[in-house]
């Protein structure tokens, strides 16, 4: 992306309306350091303007009480603009993220762009938003009604700089389908998608209020999870920010979806095929530069292959290339910025000074000096309870650490005060299953396998990873409150 996007309006009440304030954030491409890019930075009063306009366009507009026929029909008007706009969507994560290209046209465009069409082709037509109770007999007669599935209300949206486009389509995708009206607040430091989604919103008819676009600080940002007139807050990031959401939520006992941080392990076992593994544990540190929650970022292997494994891993990323993320030959980008780096490198020395040896990596890539590069990098002789193998890096790190037995392997594997995802490699796939159901964790990969690319899977997590569910009915369900409607049909 050669032009910097200019938006000099926030997106309320379904139209283009000037902040209130001069001050703009810019948004930088981390592997150039350019600006790509230029937003208002909302204030306070504007951040109250946009959840006034959701609670009118919920309390009084037609959204909520739209069918889900109808919802359906403006969602697929959507994707079809989205799939218009996709080479355009793909540019911008590239820049935007730094993003490897094959990885933004892939995972991160496409698959949530199929997702976004399975909730208005499949998930929502098919739900069930009334459920007949059956007749109950009692002494006092004979009773039935129906189970009501409604909109849960105003819903406060938040998205972290690590996936902008893909989680805000997971959010907004089950929330609009519900009847929800939103306000998203994307990351100060990627809010360029979230604007471009209020252009879609608006060309394909989203009824005004419903979508609602500002920007700010999270001190700002604040107001979206405390506000009285906010119902729900739906918000993906770490679990440090999660529990002050909880807190700031809390005197209005607004429902809260989080879909916070992880550390999960990825369990090889000695019958497992390296020839597979090698390229998930590649895959763990390499996407999106180890930004990612669910990636299995402690690999757990059975002392007979540790020293093969960490060899042929070493070999591996020797292979990855790092540099513009737009050539598609690079398959690693930059991590988002110069202070999410030093917090990467921060954690690196603390593994240092706990007594783990670097393997590979460690440092800054010397042929590279701009962008917020960092090299891929191993460690092993980790202690499971080193800071190193219990705290996120969110960076392209990976920690090998060595079992005897299936249960040191699972033992060592719920250690941790996460449980997003995990992973499980055995050349017996029975053993495997019965592994990955031992663990404390919300997705399991079995050989291989990614539960969290369909839209038929729940994803979420135990413990600090997070509450509630996203993806398919189980994240639509998330947005719906249930109401008994109940009546006689004879009194004795």
């Amino acid at each position: 992306m050669s032009s910097i996007r200019r938006y000099p309006d926030l997106y309320l009440g379904g139209k283009w309306v000037a902040p209130l304030r001069s001050d703009t954030l810019e948004a930088i491409n981390p592997a150039t350091e350019e600006v790509i890019g230029v937003v208002p930075e909302a204030g306070e009063d504007d951040v109250r303007r946009a959840i006034a306009a959701a609670r009118v366009a919920f309390d009084e507009g037609p959204w909520p009480r739209s069918s889900p026929r109808e919802r359906a029909a403006v969602l697929r008007r959507m994707a079809e603009i989205m799939r218009r706009r996709q080479d355009e969507i793909v540019a911008l994560d590239i820049a935007e993220v730094g993003r490897a290209r094959l990885l933004a046209e892939s995972i991160f465009v496409e698959i949530p762009l199929e997702h976004w069409e399975d909730m208005a082709d499949r998930v929502l037509p098919s739900y069930e938003f009334e459920q007949a109770i059956p007749p109950q007999v009692n002494d006092f007669g004979v009773g039935q009604g129906v189970v009501l599935r409604e909109p849960y209300g105003v819903a406060s949206i938040i998205t972290p700089y690590n996936a902008p486009f893909f989680l805000a389509l997971f959010k907004l995708a089950p929330a609009l389908a519900a009847g929800c009206t939103t306000i998203l607040k994307p990351s100060p430091n990627t809010p360029l998608s979230a604007f471009l989604l209020a252009e879609i919103a608006e060309e394909a008819g989203l009824p005004a209020g419903v979508l609602n676009v500002v920007t700010g600080s999270p001190e700002v940002g604040a107001l979206l999870t405390s506000h009285p007139a906010v119902d729900l807050v739906s918000f993906t990031g770490s679990d440090a920010v999660g529990r002050l959401i909880m807190g700031q939520a809390s005197p209005t006992l607004k429902k809260v979806v989080l879909e916070l941080g992880g550390k999960s392990a990825n369990i090889v076992c000695e019958d497992a095929d390296l020839d597979k593994v090698i390229p998930s544990v590649l895959m763990a540190i390499t996407v999106t530069c180890g930004q990612g929650c669910a990636n299995l970022t402690r690999t757990l292997v059975h002392e007979s292959l540790h020293d093969e494994l960490v060899a042929r891993l070493k070999i591996a990323l020797d292979q990855v290339t790092m540099g513009d993320p737009a050539d598609p030959a690079v398959t690693m980008g930059p991590l988002i910025s110069a202070a999410q780096r030093r917090r990467v490198e921060d954690l690196i020395r603390v593994g240092v000074d706990e007594g783990a040896q670097i393997v590979h990596g460690g440092g800054r890539p010397a042929h590279l000096d701009k962008g917020f590069f960092l090299e891929p990098t191993v460690f092993v002789d980790v202690d499971n309870t080193m800071a190193i193998a219990q705290r996120e890096f969110f960076g392209p790190v990976n920690v090998v650490i060595p079992f005897r037995t299936d249960d040191e392997a699972v033992r060592l594997a719920n250690q941790s005060d996460y449980g997003l995802a995990g992973g499980v490699w055995s050349g017996d796939p029975v053993r495997a299953y019965r592994i990955g159901a031992r663990l404390r964790t919300g997705m399991v990969s079995l050989n291989g396998g990614s539960p969290g690319l369909t839209p038929h899977a729940p994803f979420g997590g135990y413990k600090s990873s997070g509450i509630g569910r996203e993806w398919g009915k189980w994240g639509l369900e998330e947005f719906l409150q249930h109401k008994a409607m109940l009546w006689p049909m004879a009194t004795g």
